[in-house]
């Protein structure tokens, strides 16, 4: 299949290079020195399931150089989803398929609006993994996991298609019925580890354990629960237990991304991840204090980071 990685970051990087190992004729767009690398020496990857090499790896700048493909990877930060959603159009041919993998819960919608909701495919992943140096990537997790699906509920042959390319790379692969449900339950986990990660500047072993963050924790997630049950968005009941759950079992070295940027210096996630819970909040008439403090405290940090 001919995929175009849009997006060489921890997730892009990694995925795009177990795909290139199946076979399958992969692009990584990038730029500057991490584009260099992967030309010259190919995209590394370090892994706790195994290091590996790519090479030689197609790397360009601009989607347009590569034309109409099979499925887009689009993995790109959040605050970049609509300039990447302009720039990948001339590789969106008619039998495109472009599989979102972003942390949030609106990065579908908003890629669709400029390629088209037909082209779209919703999906959610769980993995560890950073660009280490340029065309390094480190991935450190034991979960490697993706779900996706359409946005409208049922499967579809193309989704099953992706599944076919995605399956053997030894990744967890799912397709669900209920895209929106998967979307809103990750970001239960996801919105409450970048929050008292970025806070703490700690991994996910040293403040688990601490009675006072798992109380800060669940209430994040309790009020990311609350946004979806008013939008009748059915979460399993105990959504929140086992997100504490997964925590628990996590490696204790774990970290989210967006507390790696954070820690880096790095425009972050914050307004997808953390403001947005406030926002939605304000619009269906939702209290979200612990939210709104999250926020209030890391947007300082957020703006430097911009300057």
């Amino acid at each position: 299949m001919k995929i175009l990685i849009m997006g060489t970051g921890g997730v892009g990087g990694y995925y795009g290079g177990l795909l290139a190992q199946q076979g399958n004729e992969v692009t990584f767009i990038s730029r500057g020195a991490h584009l260099y690398a992967i030309r010259q020496e190919g995209m590394k990857v370090k892994s706790v399931h195994g290091d590996f090499t790519i090479f030689p790896a197609q790397a360009v700048e601009n989607p347009a150089e590569v034309g109409p493909v099979d499925l887009i990877l689009f993995c790109v930060k959040t605050y970049n989803t609509d300039e990447a959603a302009e720039a990948i159009r001339p590789a969106v041919g008619p039998q495109t398929v472009v599989l979102s993998l972003q942390n949030g819960i609106d990065a579908a919608e908003r890629i669709g609006k400029l390629v088209g909701l037909e082209h779209v495919l919703a999906g959610a992943t769980w993995l560890s993994s950073a660009v280490e140096a340029p065309g390094l990537i480190k991935q450190v997790s034991q979960f490697r996991r993706i779900v996706f699906g359409e946005l409208s509920e049922g499967r579809s042959e193309r989704a099953r298609s992706i599944y076919e390319v995605l399956n053997p790379t030894g990744i967890t692969v799912e397709i669900s019925d209920d895209i929106q449900k998967v979307l809103w339950t990750k970001f239960v986990f996801i919105a409450a580890v970048s929050s008292v990660g970025s806070l703490t500047r700690l991994p996910m072993g040293d403040y688990r354990s601490v009675p006072e963050a798992r109380k800060l924790l669940s209430s994040i997630m309790q009020e990311v629960e609350a946004l979806a049950q008013a939008q009748n968005i059915k979460l399993d009941n105990d959504v929140v237990a086992k997100s504490m759950e997964f925590i628990d079992n996590s490696a204790p070295h774990i970290k989210p991304s967006m507390q790696f940027d954070v820690e880096s210096g790095r425009r972050t996630e914050l307004e997808s991840m953390i403001g947005a819970i406030g926002r939605k909040g304000r619009e269906l008439g939702i209290p979200t204090p612990v939210s709104n403090f999250v926020y209030a405290s890391l947007l300082p940090v957020e703006r430097k980071a911009r300057n």
